[in-house]
This record gives C-alpha cells, structure tokens and sequence, in this order.
C-alpha cells in the first residue's frame, strides 16, 4: 500500500486504512473552521478532525483522543455516518454519497460543536446535512485524510476560516476571491461592517422601547426582529415593555445574541439571562443557557467568576449579521411580509402601484441605499410611503422575497432573464449577497449561447467583476462556437472583446477562426461572414467606411492572428488579397508568415514571439477519413495519444483515460471494450433499462476529466445480428446528465446488413461545442421483434477537433 502525492495534479491518493496528514490542513482557531475539498471514490470518503497532527498509519478506529469523525458513503456508499470518539452518533441514508465515476466536490465545517455538511463548490451553501454536539470538543484542529477499504483520491484541499465574510472565501468556476483580491463593489455592503448588528440599542428606524431596571433606563428596539426571535408582544402589541426586574446588562446580553448571534454576560448573571430568555421564548438562547449551567453543574472546574460566559448562536455563518445567520424566525419573518404586521413603509413602483408593506429595519440591514433612505434625513426617511422608478416589478418582489427569507425561490432560478434582472436590482440597491447568489445561479445555468448576451449586461457593473472575467474565459475557451453560432459577440465592449482575443485560454480549431472575428467585429456583422466577403466588400469601398470608428482596433487586433500557423495556400490567398492592399498591417503579417514558413521557423529566432507558438489550448483535429480508419479519439487514445506508434486497447489499459457504459450491466455480450476494439463480434449490445419511467438503450463514451471533443463526425458497426436501428440519437454532454443533441437520426436505413460500417457528419454550430461525454441512445425499437430495445453494435469512433 502506498500513498503519493501528485503536486501537479494537487492530487492525494490515499490507499485503504490509512490517513494522510498535513501541516497546513489545521482550522485557524481550534474548533472553529471549515475544510472544501473534491474527492473520487466509491465509497467511505473519511475526514478526522482531532488537537494533534496523526501518523500515516493512524486509524481513527484506534484513537482514544478526542476527535470527530465523517464518513461520507459509508455502508457501501449507502450513508452518512458521524462518530465522536469511536462511536457512532449520527447514521442516515441517502446524504452526502461518493460519486466513483468523477471528482465531487464537498465541505465540511464545524463550529463549536455543529457540524455542516454541504455538496458544491460553494463552501457555506448547499447544506445536506447539520449535527449539534450537546458536549463539543473545542480542541480540534487539524484534518485527516482518510479511507475506508478502497483508494480515496483527494484534490483542491482548503481550509477556510469561519471568520472571513462568506463573499471572499466563494469560489466562481476558477477563479477564487480571497483577501488580497478585493471585490471592487461600489456600495456593495462588507458583511464584516453591516448587517443588523449596525441596529443594535439604535434609536434609528426603532419602533419600540424598553424600559429596563430600578433606574428605569430607556432600550430602543425593533418589532419585527423581535417578534421574528420570541414573543415578546404576548399580552400587548405597545411599543412599550417595562422589565424593573431586570438588570440593563441582562437585556443588553438578550439583545446581542438576538442582533448578532453573540453574546457573553458574567456568571452571576446567566441565571437572570435564561429567565429573561424564557419569559421572551427566545428558545435557542434559553436552551443554551441551561446546557451552559447544565455543564458547570457536571465540571466545577469550567466555574470562574472572573470571566464572561459566551454564547453564540450555532449556524453555518458564523460573525454574520444577515437573518440567514441570526437566532431568527424565517417564517415568523416571512408572514410578517405577507400580512404586513407592524409595517412602516409603503413600497410603490411607478405606473403598477403598491408592491409590498414592508418593514424599513430589514430592507435597511441588507442594503445600505435603504438604510440611507431611511435614515439620512431624505423625504422618504419622513414619509411612509417611498415611490421607486425603472424598476421591473416582479424582480423587486423577488428580491424582498429574499431580503426577509435569504433564499432564492425556484422560479427565479428556472427563469433566466428574472435572474438577470434580479442581480442589476442586486447591484442598484447593495444587497451583495443576494448580487452573489446571483452571480453563483448564473454561472451555474450559462450556456454559449448566452454568455455573449450576459457579457453585454455585466460589463458595465463593476461589482460583476468575478462573472464577467468568467465569462470572457467560458467564450475565449468555446471561442469556434461563440463566434459562429450568431453575432452576438459583435455587440459586445471593446475592452471585453479585447480580452477575449488575446485571453491565454483562446481555443480554437484554426487562426482562420480568429481572423474572422476581427474582422466581423469591426465591422459589426449583422450575419456571420468570413474574410472572402470581406474582402469582396473592401474592393468597392475604403477599411475607413467598412469599419468605422473601429478601423484602429482592427489594426490593434490583427498582430493576435497567428498567421505563420495558416496552411501555406490560404497565406499566399490572403497575400494577394484586397485586404491586404488597403490595410498595410495585414499585408506586413501576412508577408512575414510567408517569410517563415520558407525559411523555417527557427531560423527567425522566434521561440518568444507568440505569433509563431501554437496555442497552448488548441485542438488536434481527428480527421475522418473513412469507416474503419485510424484516425479517431478511440484509435489515438490507445496509441497514448500519439506517444507510441503501435496501439493497444484503451479500455485495457492500466491507466484508463477513456471508458465505456452501457445501458445494461456488464455481460458476456455486453462488454465495453468491444466497442474500442478493432476486432469484430458477432454479438455485442446494451440492452434496456427504465429511465424515468421510459425504456432506454445506449452506449456511453467518456473521454476522462482531461479531455474533451468537437465532435463532427462518428461511425458505428452494426453486429451480426438483424437488429437494425432506425430510430436513434447521437448526443454530448459536459457533465454525463444534461445530454445536447448533435444528430436525430429518424427512420434512418442506412444500416440494413449484419457488420456494416456507417458513418455520418455532425454539421452546424453544434459541431464546434465542445464535450466530454458522448452516447448513441435509442429512440424507438431496432427492427428485431424478440429482443426490439437491444442495440447491437459492436464498434464505436468519433472525430472531430480533440483537446
């Protein structure tokens, strides 16, 4: 048994029944932190959280020191399973699973004893699990890796600090916002300076007051946050509550934990805090303190005078004032919303009417532009109605929906343009979280077909600086697709389309492709054209009226085609061409291409100009040639990619790169690598299964988590059987779930003859999308009538432009 590390890879592989340590995988404050990771395994992804780093050999079945342990698909990847110290607490089916057949990102956090478990790249968010240790170890620290019966591989280890505001330790695709990489967001509010903690004892926007003590000293608060935390308007709804028997430092503490979700009192006074907890049904602060004198019963040893008591309200953000994170009612909060109780503000938008009664305290603890409205002496801080302007209305009600509540509801998610409009609202009115559970939506939903139009939007917002460096990445790296689908990408911002041109990820399947672009965006292309049409257009006009104000970008532009990489014909086309007799920048380029394409290369000495370095992302293109050929992924991949001259089955191969699935389980004549092989097999075939509710055939390919193809072309053979398809799919997908159709094949006779080859091109845009996973699935029954939903092929080859 062995454990390596791959630091290329950031990859740990972890062999059964050990654990892997490091130095650097420990919580900042002892019992308080989060780790993100993704991890590939079939079953029992195991982390350990215990005071001291452990050895490799160390097992957490042997360790009689404190400590947590998770188990994510334990029980043959069944359950999730929790044990503290060796025992087991916490045993449920269904949740937090492993996923074998690639990596799945998960986190896990705990803190004081609460222990969260979520899926996602997104630490904080997605939670699947929590657990609430009545008698927390305070002392755990530092992480294990560790495994089960079966290797665990590791990657993308990172261990958060609980402290840090949620926006900086979210990650967006790769790119990654942390402390030293501020977000540049206007009046975006700094969860670390705002929330509802800003109101705490404030006379501002207070509609309510106590009076507490001997010397009767005057508290302000707020209904609607206290009504959401207790009852404290039991008897009456008077904006008065008297409370002689209380001490000011009792109710200060109450308040705290309500506005804050923390508080410390002195000993002698917890006894006051939980009655005055109890008299309010402030439920989560009274069952805190009882466990609390519950435990200095148990331990006098834990009993000093001397110091405060802490309590903080356990959830998944800790130190962050915002409702989801305080010791508040959702749903007290959101009928407060429905019936509009206690409501101070009337909300009208322009030409539709009243949108909501609201209540200024929570609209002003999400977003500083309200709380300056309300507050800073403007004619709506003196009025109880407030008019808005250019806003869409069902946007803004969604967006209250989710200041009183934290959440995104479904039809928002489902509905792109609502999301989009959500998130401009977002911006306008500084509620930066719900800005980045937009951004994190529609980072999630994008397609190419929508990035160009998202880019158009974003651009101009600076808080959208992480989306829209995303985006122009998601466009430089499906560059073929976003330029020929249609001619969004013409509308978009100089700067933003700069970006993408030169972007060091620019994938595509010839500088041809580049040209293009360029020139269709300077001379804003209302149909997608090549340079021959330009060409025949600059001959009977001038570059100055065919490209306008953008000629000068043009030029700027043109030295990013890398000419030298053009087939030797196409150069000496472009060198007599009419474009390079009016625009001298190209015709310099296109000479100089010539130039070294005869002299040679490196006899230019131009190892670092770009110009004459392949793209470190383009695509090898695997050309159909005929049925059968040598030139498809499957056939490369079992010549190592092109590292050996002589070829071996990639699915027999001890590292496999690629794998096939099938409909039905492996079988004697249901066996994968038939289909990479280069031997024919009489009976070969995936047979049906129920997929939601309907009957379904197919034969899967993944490429591997490396790599991915354009695809435009595939071949299959027919076994020798009579089973004939005529009613079938061929289909990509980047993630194995959401399945794109590359070509329907209906009522399709090609196939008539036991054996047969038959092969079929893959046209328009959807040739040029790039994907990791590829199936043929049936759609109707085969032409054998005992065993119709058999489909019986014994060969398998795509081609297309491979990355």
């Amino acid at each position: 048994m062995t454990m390596m590390v791959e630091k290329k890879e950031k990859l740990l592989t972890v062999a059964p029944f050990e654990c892997a340590w490091r130095e650097d995988l420990k919580f900042r404050e002892a019992g308080r932190g989060c780790v993100a990771f993704e991890a590939f395994a079939c079953n029992d992804v195991t982390l350990v959280f215990r005071e001291n780093v452990g050895s490799r050999g160390y097992h957490y079945k042997r360790d009689s020191s404190p400590h947590y342990t998770v188990i994510l698909g334990s029980h043959r990847n069944k359950r999730l399973r929790i044990e503290v110290n060796g025992k087991t607490v916490v045993d449920v089916a269904g949740v937090g699973l492993c996923c074998s057949s690639k990596f799945q990102s998960y986190w896990i956090s705990i803190y004081d004893g609460l222990i969260s478990i979520g899926n996602g790249k997104y630490p904080f968010q997605d939670v699947v699990f929590q657990w609430m240790d009545s008698n927390p170890i305070c002392n755990v620290q530092y992480i294990g890796l560790s495994s089960w019966d079966k290797h665990v591989r590791y990657r993308n280890v990172n261990v958060l600090s609980l402290k840090h505001s949620l926006w900086r330790n979210m990650g967006f695709g790769d790119y990654d916002v942390d402390d030293e990489d501020e977000v540049d967001a206007g009046h975006m509010m700094d969860y670390d300076k705002w929330g509802l903690r800003n109101f705490l004892e404030s006379w501002e926007l207070s509609d309510m007051l106590f009076i507490v003590g001997v010397e009767e000293k005057p508290v302000p608060g707020h209904k609607a946050i206290l009504t959401a935390s207790g009852n404290f308007f039991m008897f009456s709804s008077s904006f008065l509550i008297k409370l002689p028997n209380f001490s000011y430092v009792t109710l200060h503490a109450l308040l705290q934990y309500i506005y804050t979700g923390w508080t410390q009192v002195p000993h002698d006074q917890l006894d006051s805090l939980r009655d005055l907890s109890r008299q309010f049904e402030v439920m989560p602060l009274l069952k805190q303190c009882e466990e609390t004198m519950e435990r200095f019963k148990k331990d006098k040893k834990l009993f000093d005078s001397n110091k405060n008591v802490e309590l903080t309200y356990p959830c998944i953000r800790p130190h962050c004032s915002i409702l989801p994170s305080l010791p508040l009612s959702v749903e007290r909060l959101r009928q407060l919303k429905l019936t509009g109780q206690y409501s101070d503000v009337n909300i009208y938008i322009e030409n539709y009417g009243l949108v909501a009664q609201a209540h200024r305290i929570i609209l002003s603890l999400w977003s500083i532009p309200f709380a300056k409205m309300f507050t800073n002496g403007m004619s709506e801080s003196m009025s109880a109605e407030v008019t808005l302007r250019d806003v869409p209305p069902e946007a803004f009600k969604a967006m209250l929906d989710f200041l009183y509540d934290g959440e995104l509801n479904n039809k928002i998610i489902d509905s792109g343009a609502l999301l989009l409009q959500l998130l401009l609202l977002a911006d306008q009115f500084g509620v930066t979280f719900l800005h980045q559970e937009c951004c994190k939506m529609l980072l999630e939903c994008i397609s190419e077909d929508s990035v160009c139009p998202l880019l158009q939007v974003v651009s101009s917002i600076s808080s959208c600086r992480v989306i829209k460096e995303t985006l122009q990445r998601r466009t430089s790296m499906n560059f073929d697709y976003c330029i020929s689908a249609c001619t969004d990408f013409v509308l978009l911002d100089e700067t933003i389309f700069v970006n993408i041109i030169k972007h060091p990820e620019l994938t595509v399947t010839s500088e041809e492709k580049v040209l293009n672009a360029i020139l269709m965006y300077g001379m804003k292309a209302k149909e997608l054209v090549g340079w021959e049409v330009v060409n025949d257009m600059i001959q009977n006009s001038s570059p100055e009226l065919l490209f306008g104000e953008r000629l000068q970008l043009v030029n700027d532009l043109l030295p990013f085609v890398r000419f030298p990489l053009l087939q030797d014909s196409l150069l000496e086309k472009l060198q007599s061409s009419n474009i390079g007799r009016h625009i001298p920048v190209f015709q310099n380029l296109v000479n100089e291409a010539l130039i070294s394409v005869k002299c040679g290369l490196t006899r230019l000495e131009n190892e670092e100009n770009v110009r004459f370095q392949h793209r470190r992302s383009s695509y090898r293109e695997l050309q159909y040639i005929c049925d059968g050929d040598d030139n498809g992924v499957l056939y490369f991949a079992g010549t190592s990619y092109g590292k050996h001259s002589s070829w071996f089955n990639p699915l027999l191969a001890e590292k496999k790169t690629i794998t096939i699935t099938a409909s039905s389980p492996h079988g004697r004549y249901t066996d994968p690598k038939v289909l990479a092989s280069r031997t024919y097999q009489g009976t070969c075939f995936a047979g049906p299964r129920l997929e939601n509710g309907n009957i379904s055939s197919w034969w899967m390919v993944d490429l591997g988590q490396d790599h991915q193809l354009m695809c435009n072309y595939y071949t299959l053979r027919q076994d020798g059987s009579k089973a004939f398809p005529r009613c079938w799919n061929f289909q990509g997908s980047l993630e194995g779930k959401s399945w794109t159709n590359l070509r329907v094949h209906e009522n399709e006779w090609t196939v008539c003859k036991p054996a047969q080859f038959a092969s079929w091109p893959i046209t328009g845009p959807k040739a040029l999308l790039p994907f990791r996973y590829f199936r043929v699935v049936l759609t109707a029954p085969t032409t054998d009538a005992t065993n119709p939903w058999n489909f019986s092929i014994c060969y398998l080859e795509l081609y297309g432009f491979f990355l």
